[in-house]
């Protein structure tokens, strides 16, 4: 592609680099120059005009864009008409965004003209929500460069993991001083603000006191009646051998990570019965704010594989509050909200 001030004769065909106002005339960035602009410029005085043209083997920029997302959409993942060498991806469906980082770098890498823009990996994604966009940065691209974009973009597309209809069960354990308000609080905030989004829904509201055996026999009670099942601690988890993960092994299962690199969030437990993926929820998953608990339930929804490496890999990013000051977790019986 040929770019820069040319003398207005030659000018036709040619891609308005900058939008060109003289005297009423307005030419757009972007546009072709036509005999008749032409004809106009040189009435109004114009001799030189700045333009891209076009050589053989090039491309124009939208239709590079073209190429390269719809290479790059994988499943329920939508590519919207390219404009000004910009062409976006759309979310089919509610679910988990699925993106190979290094894959995205790859793109990059290809030629600095050549852009892929995702939101971050297993974000959570509603249907229509703009997930990636491919801007060409010039007006037209060799096709080489293009196909070899493409190429790699065909590879390792992006795509959308849609939540399931999975039947979630509800362990509270309890405490004297624990609230009704509390626990009717957090049942709603996981069935409105969690559940009810992914198309999961309630299966049971268990109850029992916060010790080993009436909890283990709640768990193998609630075991075959749901996919998922949430254990909400009166008190919070802080070892292997605490109530909630020594109640989960007495009844057959495995812990197969407690604690996560993710705050709030980090006094959580993932386990597994038998087909049944087992939470026990920090303290913070009684908010409906954002955190690490939310990472993980959101991936179970969408039947995503959930391993202790996994959960190991969330710490980049896995600061989700920003506090000025904040006290120490030991210094006093800490909040919910922190855990």
């Amino acid at each position: 592609m040929k770019f820069g001030p040319v003398a207005l004769e030659t000018a036709e065909g040619g891609i308005v680099a900058h939008t060109i106002r003289r005297d009423g005339i307005v030419l757009k960035k972007g546009e072709l120059v036509r005999a008749a602009d032409i004809a106009t410029l040189k009435a109004a005085g114009v001799e030189r005009v700045v333009v891209a043209q076009l050589e053989p083997g090039d491309i124009g920029e939208d239709e590079a864009a073209r190429r390269v997302a719809e290479a790059v959409a994988g499943d329920y993942v939508r590519v919207e008409t390219p404009f000004t060498g910009r062409s976006n991806l759309y979310s089919e469906c509610a679910g988990v965004l699925l993106v190979d980082a290094d894959a995205v770098d790859r793109i990059n890498e290809i030629d600095e003209r050549v852009t892929f823009a995702t939101l971050p990996p297993f974000r959570t994604v509603v249907e229509g929500e703009m997930i990636g966009t491919v801007k060409i940065i010039p007006f037209a691209l060799p096709v080489s460069i293009v196909d070899t974009a493409a190429m790699s973009a065909h590879a390792a597309p992006i795509t959308v993991r849609p939540f399931m209809p999975l039947r979630i069960g509800v362990i509270s354990t309890l405490l004297p001083g624990l609230k009704p308000v509390t626990l009717a609080k957090t049942l709603r905030v996981l069935q409105e603000e969690r559940l009810a989004p992914a198309r999961a829904h309630l299966v049971n509201d268990i109850r029992v006191p916060h010790e080993t055996g009436p909890l283990t026999q709640a768990i193998l009670d609630a075991q075959e009646a749901c996919d998922i099942l949430v254990i909400f601690g009166a008190s919070a988890i802080t070892d292997r051998r605490d109530v909630i993960p020594a109640a989960l092994e007495a009844a057959g299962g495995t812990i197969e990570h407690f604690g996560m690199p993710v705050d709030p969030g980090n006094l959580l437990l993932f386990g597994t019965l038998g087909k049944t993926r087992v939470l026990g929820a920090p303290g913070c998953a009684r908010s409906p704010k954002e955190n690490g608990f939310d990472w993980v339930l959101h991936r179970l929804l969408a039947g995503i594989r959930v391993t202790s490496r996994d959960i190991r890999r969330m710490g980049a990013g896995g600061l989700l509050m920003e506090i000025v000051s904040r006290g120490q977790p030991r210094s006093g019986e800490p909040p919910a909200s922190d855990e």
